[in-house]
């Protein structure tokens, strides 16, 4: 069973279609990442998935659970950080944990003092006089303490200094290996890309791309390529070109998915064609190269599922050679 699955969701606020067809599934025991510029439709797909938004068309189920009848089941099962997670500042960080453990079995409060510990976090201030990294600290450690199946993490690492966001992103890892699941949404890439598995990047409410990361890096290059004269006539890219820069100019750029070997030599030997540099994308070129792209995943696309029923992701995508 997949822990978090999506089929063709839409979600409209009035003139504004925030989810438009997105669809994907999540398999246990993985780092799932959401992909997108702010607008992009990232938090209300959270929203929808926690039962706090109704969509409009479209089914989700998160552990099995419809969200909308079955919310209050759900968020006990998980864990979640919003992006400006709301705090009784009154309260000292220890009371906090001691007041949350109520709503959770035994040794909540226990594994909610090492989280403080290992985020630096003093237990004996006031949550008000703590940063915006401390908040955020608070909020990740009461959303890990009861070590739920599913953690839900929006822009968690915003407002962390640099060592302490490093060693959180390496505990998600260290989730991720225990047979839990952690839906990862963020707009700090080359972060993501130290820890998650699976990528789908979004974009005016639509998935561009839904695929493992390590396929991606694979699948995907980058040409750079040198010609003589900017208006010589290249050969056609169509079946495999993500996006294209420098059309016209002495230097292009090309991201190609999976493209024919016979297309590069083809290129090569192109008269006027001085040099074609073969390079291996960064996630964040990857990125930039779906959102210039026309590319969209078909409705019924998904990531590939660990069970023996094997689900590939972005199917739809591959077919038509991107």
């Amino acid at each position: 069973m997949a822990v978090v699955e999506l089929s063709n969701v839409s979600k409209k606020y009035g003139s504004i279609q925030a989810m438009d067809g997105i669809s994907f599934s999540i398999p246990s025991g993985v780092v799932f990442a959401l992909l997108g510029e702010n607008g992009a439709g990232k938090t209300t797909t959270i929203k929808t998935m926690l039962g706090l938004e109704h969509p409009d068309s479209g089914s989700i189920k998160i552990l099995g659970l419809e969200p909308t009848a079955n919310d209050v089941q759900i968020r006990r099962q998980i864990g979640y950080v919003p992006d400006a997670p709301a705090l009784y500042g009154w309260m000292k960080v220890s009371e906090i944990g001691w007041f949350t453990s109520g709503f959770y079995p035994a040794g909540f409060y226990d594994q909610f003092v090492k989280l403080a510990s290992d985020f630096e976090l003093p237990l004996d201030v006031k949550i008000k006089t703590l940063s915006k990294g401390g908040h955020a600290k608070v909020a990740l450690a009461l959303a890990m303490a009861h070590q739920p199946d599913l953690l839900i993490l929006d822009e968690p690492t915003s407002g962390l200094d640099t060592l302490v966001r490093r060693k959180f992103l390496e505990s998600m890892v260290d989730v991720a290996a225990a047979n839990r699941t952690v839906f990862l949404s963020s707009h700090q890439i080359p972060e993501v890309e130290r820890v998650a598995d699976y990528v789908a990047i979004v974009n005016a409410g639509q998935i561009r791309v839904c695929d493992r990361l390590e396929t991606l890096k694979r699948e995907i290059e980058q040409w750079v390529i040198t010609v003589s004269n900017p208006n010589i006539s290249l050969p056609v890219f169509d079946a495999c070109l993500l996006s294209r820069q420098g059309e016209g100019k002495k230097r292009q750029q090309v991201f190609v998915r999976k493209p024919d070997p016979n297309l590069l030599w083809q290129l090569r030997d192109t008269e006027g064609v001085n040099e074609v540099e073969v390079n291996t994308p960064s996630l964040e070129d990857i990125f930039v190269a779906y959102l210039g792209s026309q590319v969209r995943q078909g409705p019924g696309s998904e990531t590939e599922s660990s069970s023996p029923q094997r689900k590939v992701g972005a199917s739809e995508l591959e077919k038509g050679g991107a």
